[in-house]
């Protein structure tokens, strides 16, 4: 199964460093970065909000676990967005396409 994960961070360089760990390491075929996300979240108590650079990850459900690890070292939130969604279906030769790069 294919896995389309998401990971705020808290600028698009912090967010270039997550993604070039995680595709170099094959946990991930692509990440899409998208610079100057509006996030409104409670934390700690109370309504916040910030900009931040929003991670699209495809990858495979075999890789979460690993993925989700790598991801933790790198960040530097203290409870870091990762969000899984399954991908349920797509054009079959990028789905191949993950499967040869995430090994």
């Amino acid at each position: 199964m294919y896995v389309v994960v998401f990971v705020t961070a808290g600028n698009k360089k912090k967010a270039k460093l997550i993604a070039q760990e995680v595709v170099k390491r094959r946990l991930a075929a692509c990440v899409n970065i998208i610079d100057g996300v509006e996030s409104l979240f409670w934390w700690k108590g109370k309504a916040d909000s910030g900009k931040e650079a929003l991670l699209v990850i495809k990858s495979r459900k075999d890789k979460l676990q690993a993925l989700i690890k790598a991801v933790k070292k790198a960040h530097s939130y203290e409870v870091p967005e990762i969000i899984a969604l399954p991908i349920v279906g797509g054009y079959k030769p990028y789905l191949k396409w993950i499967d040869e790069s995430v090994r």
